[in-house]
């Protein structure tokens, strides 16, 4: 009887569990781990990125997946975890604890499925860098906080309904997408929003004045659209904001006063690349909690307030591209900076000594302005300075000692100026981390100091279009950094720009750890020959050593340079053939070896074939062969080629014989009147006169040189 009853009972309690849950499966109801597995089954190749996600394991263990105390499912974090697909079968009634979805840095496209808004415990909603292209959402959630659909493929309006779909937004981020239209007018309405990202879009017309009823706003970043029409006075209405951006865009007009005295949170002002106009007003002291102004590329006139030094926490200022005049106010030295760019502008006087004593100091550039006298010639300062920009201006006097204490220096820009002497042997000492040397068209003179060749990190030397004389240094073969296998060592992690002579033409050069390798001596004096050890920098990509007075032969070795695309030997006085290995330049794009005294036949194969221009060869009278239309052959008119050779030696005494009734004039100089100057200020000045000659000499030569190679080019 007893073992009846129990059997009995085990009979019922079977039937009850059946009974339970076939009723469940009637109901089509499902667990949030049967919900997780649907979806992935709909997923592509799935399987490695969330092998984990097995009824073998438990929920709450998966890839990704966060449970609560209770065990329900509360976050899917599944950030950059390769997932394609879409999201159509996510949704599941089951999910009722979850509050955070991230599925950024995926590969999911198609739509947002308007089920999505009807997970109600949802607060964080982050689908962030996909291939997403429809926006639908149309279920209000008044849960939702933060929404992030940034960098993905969604195009048309910004929907006007998204206040209804989520009225408690406090993050919206649409950026990197393709919005196109206005702002709706209807944003205004999230009144609890602090972040609102709407730059890298199409967006068009007028900002929206309502946007200045967002008074809890924090970050407002519009930049990178098509908006057009001036800043609404009404934005100072948001006085929380931190962080301000509406550069590269055609905004107009002048900054409102309202935001400088209302405001006063600012911390990153943003509005370069625009069409701005008017002053900046001494109410910008005001920020006091400012540390980053980027104005550059507008139309601001007037002086550089100075009470721009009143800004303790300030960083980083770039007012580049603009209409400022007059001086560099003292007190910009009592900002805590970091970078400082006022390029391009109209700003002149002397710069400031206090420049030097900014300790923190990365980055300089004040190119492209007039700012005259001499650079301080104190060496006491220390800085941290990287990169120093000042060409472009009227700047005088030696070579600037205070860069002696510049131990940091990556990058040294002087071109376009009126600075003279001589480059100072300590350069390669004192500033060993040079990466860019460039003193382009000043007045320096002498022989290139060969302690250059110590500056094992230099990739860009620049020292064309001055009165340098002597020889090229053979040491250069030093320059470790111009060696491929080398290159990637000195890997600084700064950003610079660069404008060069490039395949014909001047370009900007812009990177960040990388550089074009190169060396430009070109428009100088230079005499000797090219040293063939040279040829050992293979990393260089361009190589100009045109307008001097280097003779012999091109080396033996040039085809050694495999990755030169530039090579401009021309307007010298090369002697010989062209070496056969220079067809192994496999790279090269632009070639000029005109106006020399080179002959023999041109080497043909390779990329020579393609460089078909015959100005490349001209005005060498004894070459011959393609592109030239002059046959190689034994029986070539020997009287032409006898009165060019005529020619060429006329132009070369002639030279000479200026070169010496000058030498003799000085040395005579010397001889009858040395000896009169015995008084010490007397001395001074007559040395300063005869070096001034010799400078004068030189420019001279050079000059002469130029027209003969003109000359001859015509």
């Amino acid at each position: 009887m007893a073992m009846a009853m129990t059997m009995l009972f085990r009979i019922s309690v079977f039937l009850l569990l059946f009974c339970t849950a076939k009723a469940t499966d009637d109901s089509g109801a499902e667990t949030e781990a049967e919900a997780l597995l649907r979806w992935k089954s709909t997923l592509i190749d799935a399987t490695n990125s969330l092998s984990s996600w097995s009824i073998a394991n438990s929920t709450c263990s998966w890839f990704g997946v966060t449970c609560d105390a209770a065990g329900h499912v509360t976050e899917l974090d599944l950030l950059g975890a390769d997932i394609n697909g879409t999201l159509d079968a996510l949704y599941s009634a089951a999910f009722e604890n979850l509050t955070t979805i991230d599925l950024s840095h995926n590969n999911l496209d198609g739509a947002i499925p308007a089920n999505i808004s009807m997970l109600h415990t949802l607060t964080v909603l982050d689908l962030s860098v996909n291939n997403l292209t429809e926006f639908i959402l149309n279920s209000t959630s008044l849960r939702m906080e933060h929404l992030d659909l940034s960098g993905n493929a969604f195009s048309g309006p910004i929907p006007d309904s998204l206040p209804e779909i989520a009225p408690n937004l406090r993050h919206l981020d649409l950026s990197y997408n393709g919005f196109h239209g206005s702002i709706p007018h209807s944003l205004s309405r999230l009144q609890k929003l602090r972040e609102l990202y709407l730059h890298r879009n199409n967006l068009t017309r007028a900002i929206p004045e309502e946007l200045g009823n967002l008074t809890n706003l924090e970050e407002l970043v519009l930049s990178s659209n098509r908006l057009v029409g001036s800043l609404p006075p009404s934005f100072a209405r948001m006085q929380q904001l931190s962080f301000f951006a509406i550069d590269s865009n055609y905004i107009n007009g002048s900054i409102p006063l309202e935001m400088f005295s209302n405001c006063t949170q600012l911390m990153i002002f943003y509005v370069s690349n625009n069409m701005l106009t008017g002053s900046i007003p001494s109410l910008i002291s005001n920020w006091t909690h400012l540390q980053y102004l980027f104005l550059f590329n507008n139309t601001f006139t007037g002086a550089i307030p100075r009470e721009i030094g009143n800004l303790a926490q300030l960083l980083s200022v770039d007012m580049s591209q603009n209409l400022f005049t007059g001086k560099i106010p003292l007190n910009i030295c009592n900002a805590s900076l970091l970078y400082l760019v006022i390029s391009h502008n109209y700003l002149e006087g002397e710069l400031p000594e206090c420049l030097w004593n900014l300790k923190d100091l990365g980055y300089m550039d004040l190119s492209s302005n007039a700012f005259s006298g001499e650079v301080t010639t104190s060496s006491n300062y220390e800085s941290s300075l990287k990169s120093l920009y000042l060409s472009n201006n009227n700047l005088s006097g030696r070579f600037p000692t205070v860069l002696k204490n510049l131990k940091n220096l990556t990058v040294l820009d002087l071109v376009h100026n009126k600075i003279s002497g001589v480059i100072p042997s300590w350069i390669g000492e004192s500033n060993p981390l040079l990466r860019i040397l460039r003193l382009r068209s000043n007045l320096f003179h002498g022989s290139i100091p060969c302690q250059l060749s110590k500056l094992s990190q230099l990739q860009l030397l620049d020292l064309a279009e001055n009165n340098f004389t002597g020889p090229v240094p053979s040491s250069f073969a030093n320059l470790s950094s111009m060696q491929p296998e080398t290159r990637d060592k000195f890997s600084s992690g700064e950003t610079y720009y660069i404008d060069i002579i490039w395949k014909g033409m001047e370009y900007t050069f812009q990177e960040r750890d990388d550089c074009v390798i190169g060396i430009d001596l070109s428009s100088n004096s230079l005499s000797g020959e090219i040293p063939s050890e040279l040829t050992n920098l293979r990393g260089l990509q361009f190589l100009n050593m045109s307008r001097n007075v280097l003779y012999g032969g091109i080396p033996n070795d040039i085809g050694h340079l495999h990755v030169v695309e530039s090579l401009d030997l021309s307007c010298n006085r090369l002697l010989g053939p062209i070496p056969p290995s220079i067809s192994n330049l496999t790279g090269l794009s632009k070639l000029n070896l005109s106006n020399n005294l080179l002959s023999g036949e041109i080497p043909i194969g390779n990329q020579l074939q393609t460089l078909d221009d015959p100005s490349i060869y001209a005005n060498n009278l004894r070459l011959c062969g393609f592109p030239l239309k002059i046959p190689c052959s034994n029986h070539s008119n020997s009287t032409s080629t006898l009165e060019g050779e005529k020619e060429h030696h006329q132009e070369l005494e002639t030279l000479g014989l200026y070169c010496s009734v000058t030498a003799g004039a000085v040395f005579g100089v010397w001889l009858w009147f040395g000896a009169l100057f015995f008084c010490n200020a007397w001395r001074l000045a007559f040395f300063s006169l005869i070096d001034a000659m010799q400078q004068k000499l030189m420019q001279n030569i050079t000059h002469l040189s130029n027209m003969l190679c003109f000359s001859s080019s015509h």
